[in-house]
């Protein structure tokens, strides 16, 4: 009966009835006359006039539309396989207050596209946000024939019983195609989003898609999808299907050929209902959950363009300039081994045949005062001769001087040494030398003395402190097992979220330098840490050709290995390779998808690589009093621990602030109380009575200066750093927390490095030329990388659209940018300060070590 009326209707309200019917369009019209009996008005046995109107393109149809009348427009267009045209629906509501909204049907071959106006586009907390204006592309179906002549329909009904003015205008889109290397400029709103089609040309697998724009706001998402209909072009759906991220000014996607089959995809532009995902302002919170909120105006002017990315030689390239950078070092540190060694061939044979050379020549190529010594150091007759202490300076000297002490300094024959260290290392432990009394009183007229000397803080046993250093290598090795195993399999989950979602807000890449390899989004981001791995392998074997040299120098009783010389320790060494090492694995890790939640894979180790380098620091001349490893570590724990606190709680949190300032200034004074007195201080009950007591005797009763000078001029320096430290964290509360803890941590290792370097001249020691050239060399890398790290060419600390405002180009080889650079050049770097630290000591291997000064 209601397929009746609806012929009727249709035979008595429009003309030409009869060769309307003979067109394709019958089947269409005949669909849409079934569809009526799921209509209200069909149920309650309402008719509804059905009008069909043949429509062309480019022209404006001003019509009404009410319950009782619905308005068919027919169109056609020729479809060809060669050439893909879009075509652009755009609707206007003239009327306002509008009972209820008119809908739009689009019927097309293989697509049906369906919205109402006015469109309600919903924000954050049910925000609604009516748009009168609305504009639509509509999908293209493939075709497979040359040539094809295809019908779509509009149809416009509305549930009002008020006549609803509107204006229709359909429109073809004819740069719809992306051409290669050409920018197009448009105009997108949330209600007109736009989406434009390419096709990969021959020979290119590898294109980016790069958008931008002047303005900031409105915020935008750009979405790559593939070939099929529905297209999901608006705020509420875009993120259904295929890759997208959102934009401010700037925004880059890489895609590849493969992941489309039909080797084209869709470039889809949509502007948000709201600024809050790209951090702009968040609107109030609505009084009533039904008001209609004014969007104004968001229109945003965009440019989009479609670039080639690098082909494989590229790729290659890049890996073989990687991998050739840090090879070279193995070939240069091989060429000075060959260079060390044939000198000390060269110095062997003086000592064998000294009668074919010269005084003067043996004594240049010693390189000391021609008796295998150093020259006097201007302390050595001038302050240090004074030898004081707080106790009286004769008991001082004689503790320290003699022989008959069973904790002062003992002439061994060098047939006891030899034999001594055949003996087992588990027999001996460093507690058996620390437990006695009369030690114990030993170490605190020893460690209390006005001026130190090497021999002074190097008395216990060489196997229980190598014993004991060793650990360092052995516990930072079974750490980085078990912090490394749960990292990649983490850092594997968020690669396969980011290639499942499509989700490209997850990663703060730099995506205009971010070339894909496998399942891996920014490879060169990865592969530019393989000198932190490379560097720090060599560095160990190093640090092993050294241990084997030095251990041969044990055995067959050279008096300069037993005697002589900072002691050799090279536990912490070993740790300090493994520590640089797992900065590169970490940091590759970190760089799979970088983003604040796993920001401390990229900076625990450098914690590590700077606590390791002032521990050994301190251990070259405090050998017996250095931390245990157990301590160290612990220490370390707490740093990275604050570490994750910070980035969690810190961003703008005044009271994590005060406590973490509180316990940084506490911490401070706590270790500089350690260093001074040389752990020998007890934190205990009384340790209030015995500050008061000391600030009465030497600072009321009697002014008297510091005891230790130089060790005073250090801690105060120190004091005032750290100081300075805590109080710009507490006003400024910086958002990046693990930097400034970084931070912390570089500026007391340059200061300390910086007084040892002092002091050392200040003694009369000398750096001998390998060391010297070390220096000045890491010096330079390190300026040139902090330049290259300070570019910033993204940040976690804000939404992932202000951070690609910062992305950049490629900068070397078309393959590597700024932060691959900083890799480069910091990975150097720090191999360069270890071998500062290994080799700055180097001129007194042949000074006794009562010579050499502690400070």
């Amino acid at each position: 009966m209601l397929l009746r009326s609806c012929w009727k209707s249709r035979h008595k309200n429009s003309s030409g009835s009869a060769s309307c019917w003979i067109r394709p369009g019958l089947a269409a019209l005949l669909w849409l006359c079934v569809t009526q009996l799921a209509c209200g008005s069909g149920a309650m046995g309402e008719t509804k006039n059905v009008i069909q109107k043949d429509a062309e393109f480019d022209v404006t149809y001003n019509d009404t539309v009410t319950s009782e009348n619905q308005t068919i427009y027919a169109f056609n267009h020729t479809v060809s396989r060669n050439k893909t045209e879009g075509v652009h629906v755009s609707v206007d509501v003239l009327s306002q207050g509008l009972e209820s909204p008119i809908l739009f049907v689009v019927r097309q071959k293989q697509a049906v596209l369906s919205f109402q106006v006015p469109l309600i586009l919903r924000g954050l907390y049910q925000r609604k946000y009516p748009y009168n204006h609305v504009g639509r592309t509509l999908c293209q179906p493939p075709t497979r024939a040359a040539s094809e002549t295809q019908y779509f329909f509009v149809d416009v009904s509305t549930l009002s019983s008020q006549g609803t003015n509107y204006q229709l205008r359909v429109s073809r889109v004819e740069s719809f195609t992306l051409q290669t290397d050409k920018k197009f400029s448009f105009t997108a709103s949330p209600s007109q989003p736009q989406y434009f089609k390419y096709i990969f040309p021959d020979g290119v697998d590898t294109v980016i898609v790069k958008v931008n724009s002047d303005m900031n706001f409105p915020c935008s998402v750009i979405s790559i999808q593939d070939i099929q209909c529905p297209v999901y072009d608006l705020d509420n759906n875009v993120a259904f299907i295929g890759m997208y991220q959102t934009i401010t000014k700037k925004g880059a996607i890489t895609v590849q050929r493969k992941d489309f089959p039909s080797n084209s995809f869709y470039v889809v532009v949509v502007v948000k209902t709201e600024d809050e995902a790209c951090g702009g302002p968040l609107r109030f919170y609505p009084l009533r959950p039904d008001e209609l909120i004014d969007a104004g105006n968001r229109s945003k002017v965009l440019d989009v363009m479609v670039s080639p990315a690098i082909n494989s030689t590229v790729y290659v390239t890049g890996m073989l300039f990687c991998l050739g950078i840090f090879f070279s070092f193995y070939l240069l540190t091989f060429l000075v081994a060959c260079l060390e060694n044939k000198r000390m061939n060269k110095k062997r044979d003086v000592f064998q045949n000294p009668a074919d050379m010269s005084p003067a020549e043996t004594a240049s190529l010693l390189g000391k005062n021609g008796d295998g010594k150093t020259p006097a150091s201007p302390y050595e007759y001038g302050s240090f001769a004074d030898n004081g202490s707080t106790l009286s300076s004769e008991a001082i000297t004689d503790s320290a001087t003699s022989t008959d002490n069973n904790y002062g300094y003992m002439e061994r024959s060098l047939d006891s040494v030899g034999r001594s260290r055949q003996e087992s290392l588990s027999s001996v432990e460093e507690d058996d030398y620390d437990t006695l009394d009369d030690i114990n009183s030993d170490k605190n007229i020893v460690r209390t003395k006005k001026f130190l000397c090497v021999s002074d803080l190097a008395r216990k046993d060489k196997r229980i402190l190598s014993k004991k250093y060793q650990i360092y290598f052995w516990n930072i090795a079974t750490i980085a097992v078990f912090y490394a195993l749960p990292v990649i399999q983490l850092v594997i989950t968020y690669q396969t979220v980011v290639n499942v979602t499509g989700n490209q807000d997850i990663c703060y890449y730099n995506f205009l330098c971010a070339h894909p390899l496998g399942a891996l989004s920014a490879f060169n981001n990865i592969l530019s840490n393989v000198g932190y791995v490379m560097l720090g392998l060599l560095f160990l074997l190093i640090v092993l050709k050294r241990d084997i040299v030095h251990n041969r120098a044990l055995v067959r009783n050279d008096v300069n290995a037993l005697e002589c010389g900072i002691p050799k320790h090279f536990g912490l060494f070993y740790a300090m390779g493994t520590a640089l090492m797992m900065e590169g694995l970490l940091s590759a890790c970190y760089h799979v998808c970088p983003n604040y939640t796993n920001f401390q894979f990229d900076t625990s180790f450098m914690y590590m690589i700077a606590g390791l380098c002032m521990l050994k620091l301190y251990q070259k001349r405090h050998p017996d009093i250095n931390a245990s490893a157990y301590t160290a570590y612990a220490c370390l724990a707490a740093v990275i621990f604050f570490s994750v606190l910070g980035v969690v709680f810190g961003k703008g949190n005044m009271v994590f602030w005060i406590v973490f300032s509180v316990i940084h200034i506490l911490a401070t004074l706590l270790l500089s109380t350690q260093l001074y007195y040389m752990g020998r201080w007890r934190f205990d009950s009384g340790i209030l009575r015995r500050i008061l007591y000391v600030i009465y005797t030497d600072c009321i009763r009697q002014c008297s200066g510091p005891m230790y000078i130089d060790r005073m001029v250090l801690l105060v320096m120190g004091n005032i750093v750290n100081w300075s430290l805590a109080a710009y964290g507490l006003i400024e509360r910086p958002n990046d927390f693990a930097s400034y803890l970084l931070a912390i941590a570089i500026c007391n290792l340059l200061l300390y490095f910086a007084f040892y370097i002092i002091m050392k001249l200040r003694s009369g020691e000398r750096i001998q030329c390998l060391a010297l050239v070390c220096i000045l060399f890491t010096a330079v890398v390190w300026g040139f990388a902090l330049y290259f790290f300070f570019q910033g060419l993204s940040t976690w600390q804000k939404t992932p659209a202000e951070s690609r405002e910062h992305n950049r180009d490629c900068i070397l080889l078309s393959f590597f940018d700024d932060h691959d650079i900083w890799h480069f050049l910091s990975s150097i770097a720090m191999f360069g300060s270890f071998l500062v630290l290994l080799t700055m000591d180097d001129d007194l291997d042949t000074v006794q070590r009562d010579k050499i000064y502690v400070f």
